[in-house]
C-alpha cells in the first residue's frame, strides 16, 4: 500500500509539472521607426492643355511633329491667312482715311470753321477705325498658332489641308518638367496622417513606376482636396515631382510610397498575436505568471512585425510562442527572450 501511494504521489507530481508549460516570453520593443504606405497613383502634367484653332480656314502649314519638344512662342501651325490679310488691309486703309479726316477737322476747328462737336465726332470715327484695325490684326495673328509655353506635343487631330472650324482641336501640349501625382487615401488613414503632415510638411514621397522601379526624384505633398468621395470614402492627395530627364509623361500610372515616421513605438512580433473576429489579441504574462488575454490596437503593419498603439505598455511581458496551446488564466513558466533579439529574428525571416 505504501508503494502504491508513493507511485500515485509521483505520478500526480509529474502530471502537475506537465500542466505548467515552459514557453518563450518577451516584452514590446520600444524604438523610433517608420512604415511605408503604398497607394495607386496617376501622373499628371502641371500644365496640360488643348490647342484649338481660333480662326476658320484651311490648315496651310505644320511646323512641328507629334512628340516634339517645343519652346514658348515657337510657331506650330499656320492657317491660310488670305481672308484675314484682306480684312486687315481694308481696316488699315479705313483707319488712315479716318485719321486724315480727323486731322483736317482739327485744323478747321482751330480756325473756328467747324464746331467742337464736329471735331469730337471726327475723333470718335478715327478711334473706331483704329479699333477695327486692331481687331483685324488680331484675327490675322490668330492664323498663326504658337506654343504658349515649353512642352511636349501630343497627337495631331488634323492633317495638312484640313478645313478647320473655329475652336477645332489641333493637338495637346504638356509641360513635363514638373509633374503632379494624385493618389487616394482612405478616411481612416487620412485622420492618422493629417497631424503628422502638419507637423512635418517636408515628408518625402517615392514613386514606384509601372516597371516596378523607383523614380529617381522624391516628391513633396503639395495639395489635399477639400472633399471626400462619398462613394469610395477616399480623399485625393497631390504630390509634386521634378522631372529633369523628362522620363515621366502625362497619363502614366504608378504607386506612391509614403514613409511615415513612428516615434517611440512599441513593436511586437506578429506571431505573438492571435485574431478573433478581425481583432488582435496577445497573452500578457502577469507577475504571478498567469496569462491574461488582452485586446490590442495595431497602428501599422511591418513585415512580420506589428506597431502597437494601444493595449500594451513598455515592459509588460507577452507570450511569444505556443499561443494555441494555452488559454486565458493559465499559468506558464516564462522562458524570457530579449525584445531586441525577438524583433531581429523576425527581420531575418523577412530578409530571407
Amino acid at each position: 500500500m505504501l508503494v502504491l501511494a508513493s507511485l500515485f504521489s509521483c505520478s500526480e507530481h509529474h502530471e502537475t509539472e506537465r500542466e505548467t508549460p515552459k514557453l518563450a516570453v518577451t516584452v514590446p520593443y520600444a524604438c523610433d521607426t517608420a512604415v511605408f504606405k503604398e497607394y495607386v497613383a496617376q501622373v499628371k502634367s502641371t500644365q496640360h492643355i488643348e490647342l484649338r484653332a481660333l480662326e476658320k480656314g484651311y490648315l496651310e502649314k505644320i511646323y512641328v511633329d507629334e512628340g516634339q519638344y517645343v519652346r514658348e512662342g515657337q510657331l506650330m501651325f499656320q492657317i491660310l491667312p488670305r481672308v484675314q490679310q484682306a480684312e486687315f488691309a481694308r481696316a488699315r486703309s479705313e483707319a488712315q482715311i479716318a485719321e486724315l479726316e480727323y486731322l483736317n477737322t482739327q485744323a478747321l476747328a482751330q480756325d473756328s470753321v467747324v464746331s467742337q462737336n464736329e471735331l469730337a465726332i471726327s475723333k470718335a470715327k478715327f478711334e473706331k477705325a483704329k479699333a477695327e484695325q486692331l481687331l483685324a490684326q488680331t484675327h490675322l495673328d490668330f492664323t498663326k498658332i504658337k506654343a504658349p509655353f515649353d512642352g511636349i506635343m501630343g497627337r495631331f487631330h488634323v492633317r495638312l489641308g484640313s478645313l478647320l472650324e473655329e475652336g477645332e482641336l489641333l493637338t495637346t501640349l504638356s509641360k513635363n518638367d514638373e509633374l503632379w501625382v494624385y493618389f487616394n487615401v482612405p478616411e481612416s488613414e487620412y485622420l492618422d496622417l493629417s497631424p503628422k503632415l502638419k507637423q512635418d510638411s517636408s515628408i518625402a514621397f517615392q514613386l514606384k513606376m509601372a516597371n516596378g522601379k523607383i523614380f529617381n526624384q522624391s516628391g513633396l505633398l503639395s495639395a489635399i482636396e477639400s472633399d471626400f468621395n462619398p462613394e469610395t470614402g477616399n480623399i485625393a492627395f497631390r504630390a509634386t515631382f521634378k522631372n529633369p530627364g523628362m522620363l515621366l509623361r502625362h497619363g502614366e500610372t504608378g504607386n506612391i510610397i509614403m514613409k511615415v515616421p513612428l516615434q517611440n513605438t512599441l513593436l511586437i512580433p506578429q506571431k505573438a498575436t492571435y485574431e478573433i473576429l478581425d481583432k488582435k489579441y496577445v497573452f500578457v504574462v502577469g507577475e504571478d505568471n498567469n496569462l491574461e488575454a488582452r485586446f490590442i490596437e495595431i497602428g501599422a503593419e511591418l513585415p512580420h512585425i506589428y506597431a502597437v498603439t494601444r493595449g500594451l505598455s513598455k515592459g509588460e511581458r507577452i507570450l511569444l510562442e505556443g499561443l494555441h496551446k494555452v488559454h486565458h488564466g493559465e499559468r506558464v513558466e516564462p522562458d524570457f527572450v530579449d525584445a531586441r533579439l525577438a524583433i531581429e529574428e523576425q527581420l531575418k525571416l523577412y530578409a530571407e
